[in-house]
């Protein structure tokens, strides 16, 4: 059996099927976990291209497919966006899509400090306890500290201005929304902390010649890849556009389903593996790299997971725990349980 076809499954993990026995996106079950009900890939291989009623929007879930309509003039946003690709960022990855973005007014050379502290700080108030959950003692609060931080209060009045001049609103406005940013950070760390490998790599440096940033940094890539935020972008056609399966009629609703394009054996080796050095990485679908919102979360990511391993060298999952997402329009660990030492 080719290794992306879908296998028998018991009837309480088959996903619902609609009109023509396509799989419903919103089926049961399928906001727990669409991956192990094999949702995405029966997507993939069998309905490349379909209409969900549910969602009111044509599916796109081969990784070829997704990057046309992130990328191609021919597709515009959703329902808001009116402009291609090229004129405005699309949603995407931490990216909110904002009309305008100036990240070089971000004084990002004032928040990492904070966010650094911050993360110390908090790994420090966990590291005396015999249990914690670290999304909600770590995750939840070091974007929250973040934010404030970038706030109209957290900033001098230079900034403040600059900020206005420069972008005609305020400094929180990419950073105001944590929830992203905790659902990355949480996954993030359950790939890391679930590795010995790669965690003491990420203070030492990698064997094959990588530093601890470098790996810290293709981590956090591949985590955007493996385990995306934000799992559904929606889309709209121009004109009609040929995909994979069929045609797609000018002026339709799409959605591109980056957790199934992310996962596409066609397009990464296998996809279902966290591989920070593997070598075909792909930031497309990761969002742009200079958003704001990007750059903080990759700034909590790094500077968390070494502020909990400095304070908690000896960090373990607690006693019978296994690290699970669960979501489907957004998604991440909605724990990670841990024995700090």
């Amino acid at each position: 059996m080719p290794a992306d076809r879908p296998e028998v499954l018991p009837d309480a993990r088959r996903p619902h099927r609609i009109a023509g026995g396509q799989p419903g996106l919103l089926a049961p079950g399928a906001t727990t976990d669409p991956y192990r009900l094999r949702l995405y890939r029966l997507l993939r291989t069998e309905y490349p291209l379909g209409y969900d009623p549910v969602l009111d929007a044509w599916l796109l879930s081969r990784y070829a497919d997704v990057a046309l309509a992130l990328t191609d003039p021919r597709f515009t946003g959703y329902p808001h966006d009116g402009v291609p690709r090229g004129l405005a960022a699309v949603p995407l990855g931490l990216c909110r899509g904002g009309l305008v973005c100036t990240p070089a007014a971000w004084p990002f050379h004032t928040v990492e400090p904070v966010v650094e502290r911050t993360a110390y700080v908090l790994a420090r108030r966990i590291s005396g306890r015999d249990r914690a959950d670290l999304v909600a003692d770590f995750c939840r609060w070091l974007p929250t500290g973040a934010a404030a931080a970038v706030s109209p209060a957290g900033l001098n009045g230079r900034y403040r201005g600059d900020l206005r001049r420069r972008t005609g609103r305020g400094a929180d406005d990419c950073a105001a929304s944590t929830a992203l940013r905790e659902h990355a950070l949480a996954s993030f760390l359950a790939n890391m902390l679930d590795d010995p490998d790669l965690r003491a790599a990420a203070t030492a440096g990698e064997p094959a010649g990588h530093s601890a940033a470098t790996l810290l940094g293709r981590a956090w890539a591949e985590t955007l890849r493996r385990d995306p935020p934000v799992q559904i972008v929606l889309r709209r056609t121009r004109t009609a556009v040929a995909v994979s399966g069929g045609t797609l009629p000018a002026g339709a609703p799409v959605a591109c389903l980056i957790g199934a394009a992310g996962r596409d054996p066609a397009r990464f080796a296998a996809p279902d593996r966290f591989d920070p050095l593997r070598a075909d990485a792909d930031t497309l679908l990761t969002g742009p790299a200079n958003c704001p919102a990007a750059r903080l979360g990759r700034l909590e990511a790094e500077h968390g997971l070494r502020a909990l391993l400095t304070a908690m060298p000896g960090i373990r999952w607690a006693d019978g725990f296994r690290p699970v997402a669960g979501g489907l329009l957004t998604r991440g660990p909605r724990t990670l349980l841990v024995h700090p030492s």
